[in-house]
């Protein structure tokens, strides 16, 4: 497999740098990624890098808590797109999820939907604070609401995705939607499993720790 085109090249530090961001892109133009995934102050400056390519900018909105309000949330995707994204990864507000109210949920995914002009939409369910049941209502949220990926963490949770997640994920999923494996991904066997389990994008810091190791762990 083309194992390039799996995975979103990801740098949501903190304190993530111009030179960082160059550095990422300049990374994912050599191994071919899919995307690059940053802040949505960075969109601007990864479009300019990488506009003679095929590489594509994804960014994130309501990162990484997933409080901010449905039309903040709004607000943020479409400034992202005008600006060149692609790609939106959105933090559902897991707390209205614990709170059984579904409706909010679904108004806050369709919102989001609706303002980005047929872009991609990741609907990001953070599955480390998550039980079982509730990973199968997100999955059945995101079917319903027609929307691109769920993606199972932030990465900044209290742990990354397991395999678990993805398999349960992929039990109760429609046959549009698809899943973006995150969080804690670092070797190529993880990568591997993961896909196998069911995910078809795999978002991560280590894009080029995988790849170059592929070899030696297969």
């Amino acid at each position: 497999m083309e194992i390039g085109k799996y995975i979103d090249y990801t740098n949501l530090k903190m304190d993530a740098t111009e030179k960082d961001i160059a550095k990422l892109c300049k990374e994912a133009i050599e191994y071919n990624f899919m995307t690059v995934c940053v802040h949505p102050y960075y969109v601007s400056l990864a479009k300019e890098l990488l506009k003679d390519t095929n590489i594509e900018v994804c960014t994130v909105v309501g990162f990484p808590l997933g409080m901010n309000t449905p039309k903040t949330k709004s607000f943020e995707a479409i400034d992202a797109v005008e600006m060149g994204a692609s790609e939106i990864d959105m933090v559902i507000n897991v707390g209205a999820l614990k709170d059984k109210d579904y409706d909010y949920i679904k108004e806050e995914i369709e919102l989001v939907r609706d303002s980005i002009d047929g872009k991609i939409l990741k609907v990001i369910i953070e599955t480390s604070l998550l039980t079982d049941e509730e990973i199968i209502k997100m999955t059945e949220i995101c079917n319903e609401t027609f929307v691109n990926f769920i993606k199972t963490n932030t990465g900044f949770g209290s742990r990354g995705v397991t395999l678990h997640d993805v398999q349960l994920i992929n039990e109760h999923k429609d046959e549009i939607l698809e899943i973006k494996a995150s969080g804690g991904i670092k070797t190529f066997k993880q990568m591997d499993e993961l896909i196998k389990a069911g995910a078809t994008r795999i978002g991560t810091s280590n894009g080029v720790q995988i790849v170059t190791n592929m070899k030696e762990e297969k």
